[in-house]
């Protein structure tokens, strides 16, 4: 109930920021609104408002909307309503009147970007957990456990790094567009002794971002203590006599990071046919020194066997409080927003040309369950939800596709370069294409959508 109802209001407030972007222009223009309609189909409810007695409606499929203008092309004017058709309006006003809607969108997501910049979130501190093997940042000697405090991408001048999440973004970043990183790193006890890492990210040659790019980074998650929580009866943690609040040390003599290395070595201690491996782990139980034989029992995990103990691993990262003033919170919510907006454009390039899989489309299946995912954990994660969606919903529309904005946008940078309209037969050759690219759109972004769900 929480995802359908999340994705109907998130979906409706985009579409409804959109559709009022056009509404506002339109009437700043002087152009004549007939209807704003948030949704498609039979109307749940409509009423009528402004001067020019707009109809206002929310109908029955809420994917999508429309303003309706007074325009002669769609049915005949009086001649003392000609001025306020849209078809009659200047080039200019034609144009702002099209890009006010994914203008609006670009709004949205700076507000609440900016929103959650002033309120302040909380997340965890960019302190690296143990990387993946033979990972980027395993090869660039990074261990685990060091404080990243600023990141340089392909020669730029370096930017602190406030957390965790904010130094993924920009390593994720830099990978899709073939870039190398350089972290400045610091233990996390002694924060002045700097140390710069060169991430070769550029050699990944990154087509998808997803889990599988992440973990070519080798930055999964942040650092956290190796320390047992809840232990789960029959399993092999409980066995070996391990218990809640263990503390480990070393398995098998080799010293223990964090949480992502312990992990790593459980996961290890299964041979190439499943057999069980016997591990000696020291572990700190209140005060004392203990060592205790582990076997992790084999378990079958997409091909490959693992091992496990029965027991959460780690105990929750540290974290900061990430909170910006009013002007740094507006302008890191505009950049965020630009840096959003171009990724996106990028991506759809690159599955354009076959430089990325066209896996990356997501529909509207996709989208019902991050919104309800993100709803359930907490109101801030939700607004962050709405903010990527409303600029990808911007760029979407901004698209060269004559069903689309852009495609309108498109038309009359044709007609202000050659002082004539596009006519009519090439706009409707225009549309049918652009209905069959949509359409094909639409169907992998769905056929996506299942195989995420049932995969």
């Amino acid at each position: 109930m929480l995802t359908v109802l999340a994705f109907v209001v998130g979906l409706g407030l985009l579409i409804g920021i959109h559709e009022y972007g056009h509404y506002r222009m339109a009437l700043a223009c002087g152009v004549k609104v007939l209807r704003f309609s948030i949704g498609f189909g039979k109307p749940l409810l409509r009423w009528s408002a402004g001067q020019g007695r707009t109809e206002f409606v929310l109908a029955a499929i809420p994917l999508g909307g429309y303003v309706r203008m007074l325009d002669e092309r769609e049915a005949p004017v009086a001649a003392h309503e000609r001025h306020l058709a849209f078809n009659t309006q200047p080039l200019r006003s034609r144009a702002l009147i099209v890009a006010a809607g994914p203008v609006a969108n670009f709004l949205l997501a700076i507000a609440l970007y900016a929103g959650v910049n002033w309120m302040g979130v909380l997340e965890p501190k960019a302190i690296l957990a143990t990387p993946v093997p033979g990972s980027v940042a395993d090869v660039a000697g990074l261990r685990g456990g060091e404080l990243v405090v600023a990141v340089a991408v392909d020669g730029d001048e370096p930017e602190t790094v406030d957390s965790f999440d904010h130094l993924r973004w920009r390593l994720l970043q830099a990978a899709l567009q073939g870039h190398d990183a350089v972290l400045t790193t610091a233990p996390r006890d002694a924060e002045f002794v700097h140390r710069d890492i060169r991430l070769a990210l550029g050699e990944l040659q990154a087509r998808n971002a997803d889990d599988q790019l992440l973990k070519k980074i080798g930055l999964n998650g942040p650092w956290t203590t190796p320390t047992l929580g809840e232990v789960l009866p029959d399993g092999a943690a409980l066995a070996a006599g391990l218990q809640v609040g263990d503390l480990v040390l070393s398995v098998n003599r080799q010293p223990v990071v964090d949480g992502q290395g312990l992990r790593q070595l459980i996961r290890q201690a299964v041979g190439p046919q499943g057999q069980p491996q016997t591990q000696q782990w020291t572990v700190s139980r209140q005060g004392r020194t203990l060592t205790l034989a582990v076997t992790p029992k084999p378990e079958r995990q997409n091909g490959t066997w693992v091992g496990r103990v029965g027991a959460y691993i780690g105990q929750p990262p540290d974290m900061v409080l990430v909170r910006k003033g009013p002007i740094d919170g507006l302008t890191a919510a505009a950049q965020k927003t630009w840096d959003v907006s171009l990724l996106s454009l990028q991506m759809m390039g690159k599955m354009i040309v076959g430089e990325a899989s066209l896996k990356n489309l997501s529909g509207p299946l996709t989208m019902a369950d991050y919104a309800g995912r993100s709803a359930s954990i907490g109101v801030t994660a939700y607004i962050l939800f709405l903010a990527l969606i409303s600029v990808s919903l911007g760029v979407l529309n901004l698209l060269p596709l004559p069903v689309l904005d852009g495609g309108h946008l498109m038309y009359y940078l044709w007609e202000g370069v050659t002082g004539r309209p596009v006519s009519e037969v090439w706009q409707d050759r225009l549309q049918r294409g652009g209905v069959v690219i949509l359409l094909g759109m639409m169907s992998i972004a769905l056929f996506n959508d299942v195989a995420r769900l049932v995969g």
